[in-house]
């Protein structure tokens, strides 16, 4: 039965590749044209801060050995968890007021509650991340059932990877609720598949909710791919919701450290009042603390501090196994990296209860950790144990 199984995986494996190298007219996808910028080469967007993301996935053989290592189980990665509890919350229909609660239901999913606006990040309601049913399977039921969801009002969709742009629930969501979508460049035909339209934008770009209410799409460090040869078609992006008061919404989506500046030019939009920042898939080797591609929770620390947020929520961990770290590694690293920058107001919350999230207030600033200084400081026998 096993040679049998192995004889599959190999087939599948080697028709993947034949079906790369001889139809990849197919799989590479036009997702936008437009004029040449400084993050795009009139083909293809790139990282202005260079260009990391396509190292290989820790030691030996490339994305490919990882992903091979990773579906046969022979990377020696930390066992986790076939399922996890969740406890379910129904929302309530609306929050008025300066009163904000956000909500993590998986992954890179937030509801965020406030001033009447229900707003839902890169929905993901999918049994598994990636495409025709195959991708890593999600450990961690949705916090918020899909129909115990209030009327949407605002989707914000970072990047076309699977984990992040979930077709079938952006279509549900249309079809519900006809939110306003807003994306970066080149997703918005990924996400007219669906039926449904969303708003593109650029970096530095801004689009008006309603009085008051705005959403700025900003830099962050990534990149993007639906298929094999399609990769950067589209852009990738963070987004500052803009209030009137109490503070502005901050979404890094996915992504790398990069040049560590990019913090700051969400910041200078106003202050932080929550920051919804990622922790795990960053570990495709023992030991590593990031990758080109995703901040760790070391530097994700740092992120929120150059923020100066009020509060953060650290998302993208615990739903779909991605990488090498063990389940509970990522906030528990936060924790030590928290310790180092002296700060506080980002720590895990659990899936599915409801945070009140105060208004935003004055922070006595400091300067900057550096990412060097943070990797010293965590370099203690308790993190090196870490798995």
């Amino acid at each position: 039965m096993l040679r049998i199984l192995g004889s599959a995986l190999l087939w599948l494996v080697v028709a993947a590749g034949l079906a790369v190298t001889i139809v990849p007219r197919f799989l590479d996808r036009i997702y936008y044209e437009g004029p040449e910028s400084g993050h795009y080469d009139g083909a293809r967007f790139f990282n202005p801060d260079g260009e990391d993301t396509t190292r290989p996935l820790g030691p030996g053989g490339g994305r490919g050995g990882f992903f091979w290592r990773q579906l046969t189980g022979s990377d020696g990665r930390p066992t986790w968890p076939n399922t996890v509890p969740v406890a379910q919350h129904k929302p309530a229909a609306r929050v008025q007021g300066e009163r904000m609660v956000a909500t993590w239901i998986g992954h890179a999913t937030v509801l965020i509650q406030t001033q009447g606006l229900n707003i839902l990040t890169d929905p993901v309601y999918a049994e598994r991340s990636g495409p025709f049913g195959f991708g890593p399977k999600r450990v961690a039921a949705p916090g918020i059932a899909f129909d115990d969801l209030p009327r949407i009002d605002l989707v914000l969709v970072s990047h076309n990877h699977y984990d992040h742009l979930d077709q079938a629930t952006l279509k549900r969501l249309w079809q519900r609720d006809r939110p306003t979508i807003v994306t970066s460049l080149g997703n918005d035909s990924v996400i007219a598949q669906t039926g449904a339209k969303a708003t593109a934008l650029d970096w530095g770009g801004r689009v008006a909710v309603r009085s008051g209410v705005s959403v700025a799409v900003t830099r962050n460090h990534h990149w993007g791919s639906r298929w094999f040869t399609d990769r950067n078609r589209a852009l990738w992006s963070s987004f500052v919701v803009s209030f009137p008061r109490g503070g502005n919404l901050f979404f890094a989506g996915d992504t790398g450290f990069g040049d560590g500046r990019w913090p700051g030019e969400a910041a200078a939009l106003g202050p932080v009042r929550l920051a919804l920042i990622p922790i795990g898939a960053f570990r495709f080797a023992a030991g590593q603390m990031s990758s080109g591609s995703h901040i760790g929770p070391a530097e994700a620390a740092l992120v929120y501090q150059r923020l100066g947020a009020a509060r953060g929520m650290p998302i993208h961990w615990g739903t779909f196994r991605l990488s090498y770290e063990g389940y509970d590694t990522p906030p528990r690293l936060l924790s030590a990296a928290m310790r180092c920058t002296g700060g506080n107001g980002f720590a895990g919350v659990a899936l599915g209860q409801p945070q009140e999230i105060a208004p935003a207030a004055t922070r006595p600033s400091a300067p900057p950790m550096s990412r060097a200084a943070m990797l010293r400081c965590l370099d203690t026998p308790a993190v090196r144990a870490l798995r």
